[in-house]
């Protein structure tokens, strides 16, 4: 079975939000630095639920 689409774009948003983290780490910038955390968890947790989709369609749910 493939990749869904939450799937992408969880990992997308989760890559966005660790260059955020970074740039906001690197440059000293810490509001730029929470929302890259944010948006890391953010997409972590759409990446988890495209997975559980995944997982419930392949069982047939």
């Amino acid at each position: 079975m493939g990749i869904n689409k939450d799937q992408v774009k969880g990992r997308v948003t989760k890559a966005r939000g660790v260059v955020q983290e970074v740039v906001g780490t690197v440059t000293g910038d810490t509001r730029l630095q929470a929302r890259g955390k944010v948006q890391k968890k953010l997409g972590t947790l759409r990446a988890k639920y495209g997975d559980v989709k995944r997982s419930m369609k392949s069982r047939g749910a």
